[in-house]
Parts: structure tokens; C-alpha cells; sequence
């Protein structure tokens, strides 16, 4: 099961962490560091993480800014989460909305599954969204008229009614406080058909919901379960995805 064990956000576990793994020590000083300098500039958390996509994707690459070390495993993520779709009945005519599509890591082998026109992708940073435009090119998809826009909450207002099939998250509310993710919640059923689905991934956690430096947020799975309840949605854990070789679990929510 991939739920975490102890809060990572402790002085005692991060003090065992630099021990087992001092490599590491460097990169999280850093990490502070930009924490620190960003907390007392951003008004809000979506300007908060423009800038922290902002940096690692002049200062990393597109690939590590959506949390992939390499192409290859950027290759490999994305392919995780199309081919799941897939098992779970993703057709050519089926409108898809990604939050958070970043360089389109699995939006371009959605794209070029679906019809043309068919995909939407959203993300709060301009910079990884040129990214996104290159990926377009790269995979020669422009035929396919996919529709990526900037937006700066998850209120959906410009979107009309019963769109969509699919809405998809995958690592979005893992670095989001719950406060944007009930606002999501409160208005995706407007725009899911009758039939959609919406699936998003989280940082599961058993114990204590915690956050560590404003970026990596940890829920409990009954915590999100009864949020969504709260705004007339159903939600059910997937044990199905939790076969998968990823950190993250899933949850899947339904009118």
C-alpha cells in the first residue's frame, strides 16, 4: 500500500532522512531556501507555485519541473496514466479535461488518442505551457487542435455545462492545500457529463495530514472522500491503480 508512514514534515524524520541520505541534504537546503524567499513574496498559493514551476523549469528542465528526473521516466509516467484511461474505457470521442497538463507528460499520447479538439489542458504557469506548445510540435499533434489554456484557480467559470468525460489530475493536489481543492470540487460536477469520471492522484497518508515547505501536501483518504461528499460528489478509492509503481494513490469521483 502506498500511504506514508511518518510524517515527513517532522523535525525527527527529516534529521533520519539527511542521515540515511545525505545526498539529498543539498538539494533540500536549497529547496528551504527558495521556500523562504517565495513565502514572503507570493500573496497566494497559486502565485506561490507559478514561481516554484517558474524556477525548476529555468533552472531544472520541463521533464523535472512535472517531478520526472529523465525523459525516460517522463516517458514512462505519462504512458502509466494514459494506459490506465485506457483500461477504464477512454474512446476517441470522449472530451478530456487535464488540471495541471504541465509539458503534456501524458496529455500528448491523450491527445493523439482522442478526436481532434477533444482535449483541454490547464495549468496556473505560463512557462510550462510553452513547454506544452513544444511538446505539440514534437509530437506532431497540431492537427489535433488540443486547447491549452492558463488559469489561475480551478472554478472552471469559462467552461460550459456537461462537457466533459474525463477530468484528469495526476500530481496536482499532491502540492495543493485543501482550500483549492474544495474549490475544485465545488465545481467540477458542473462541467462532468451525467456518465464522466474525475480522477486525480494524492499524497495518502494515514496519520496526521500534514505539508512539507508549501509544496508536498498529505491527506487522508477519508478527508478528501468527505469533501467531496460535501459538494454533492461520489468518491471511491481505485485499489486497481494502487497495482501500479507509483507513490501516489487515486481516488475517483462521480456525479
Amino acid at each position: 500500500m502506498t500511504y506514508t508512514r511518518r510524517q515527513r514534515s517532522s523535525l525527527l524524520y527529516q534529521i533520519q532522512y539527511a542521515i540515511r541520505n545525505p545526498d539529498r541534504i543539498r538539494p533540500y537546503v536549497s529547496r528551504y531556501a527558495r521556500d523562504l524567499i517565495l513565502r514572503a513574496s507570493a500573496p497566494d498559493h497559486v502565485a506561490y507555485y507559478r514561481e516554484v514551476m517558474r524556477s525548476d523549469v529555468t533552472e531544472k528542465s520541463p521533464y523535472k519541473a512535472v517531478g520526472s528526473p529523465t525523459e525516460e521516466s517522463w516517458l514512462r509516467n505519462g504512458l502509466l496514466q494514459f494506459e490506465y484511461l485506457l483500461s477504464h474505457g477512454l474512446q476517441p470521442h470522449h472530451r478530456v479535461l487535464e488540471i495541471g497538463c504541465g509539458n503534456l507528460r501524458a496529455g500528448w499520447r491523450i491527445i493523439e488518442h482522442l478526436d481532434a479538439g477533444n482535449y483541454y489542458g490547464l495549468d496556473i504557469s505560463p512557462d510550462i505551457l510553452l513547454a506544452a506548445n513544444d511538446t505539440v510540435v514534437r509530437y506532431e499533434l497540431q492537427d489535433k487542435l488540443p486547447n491549452l489554456h492558463l488559469v489561475r484557480d480551478l472554478t472552471f467559470g469559462w467552461l460550459p455545462d456537461a462537457h466533459f468525460d474525463v477530468v484528469h489530475a495526476h500530481s496536482v493536489f499532491s502540492h495543493t492545500p485543501l482550500e483549492i481543492v474544495e474549490e475544485c470540487f465545488a465545481h467540477v460536477g458542473r462541467i462532468l457529463r451525467p456518465e464522466g469520471f474525475f480522477d486525480f492522484t494524492f499524497d495518502r497518508t494515514e496519520l496526521a495530514e500534514h505539508q512539507v515547505l508549501r509544496e508536498d501536501f498529505y491527506y487522508r483518504t477519508e478527508t478528501l472522500v468527505d469533501l467531496a461528499a460535501k459538494h454533492g460528489l461520489t468518491a471511491r478509492f481505485m485499489y486497481d491503480w494502487e497495482k501500479n509503481p507509483h507513490k501516489q494513490s487515486k481516488i475517483r469521483i462521480t456525479l
